[in-house]
């Protein structure tokens, strides 16, 4: 459980850096690079929005035929970019933090 909490906590600051990171991007004007991270979060975000009922995506989101609406796609896409982004770091932090320091048994 402690371990979980840890990774939880590395997550977070990883998901906060991945936002931040993706504004700075945005200020410096650096789109290029923002489409080459959100093209990582396509593959995700389809499997999501294939495999999951349309019925979930309706209830969630509101939109009928969520599947191929651009919008929700395009914002689920962006989720999940940065999620990876976040979860990268994580493992990271976590490695750097916790595991070589022998702090998880």
């Amino acid at each position: 459980m402690r371990a979980l909490v840890q990774f939880g906590g590395c997550f977070l600051l990883g998901l906060v850096i991945s936002v931040l990171l993706l504004g700075s991007l945005m200020f410096a004007g650096a789109f290029g690079f923002i489409d080459l991270w959100l093209f990582t979060g396509k593959p995700l975000a389809g499997l999501a929005l294939g495999l999951l009922p349309g019925g979930f995506w309706q209830g969630l989101t509101g939109v009928v035929d969520a599947a191929n609406n651009p919008a929700l796609r395009s914002f689920l896409e962006l989720c999940a970019a940065l999620g990876q982004g976040a979860l990268v770091l994580a493992a990271g932090f976590f490695r750097l933090w916790y595991r070589r320091s022998g702090g998880v048994e």
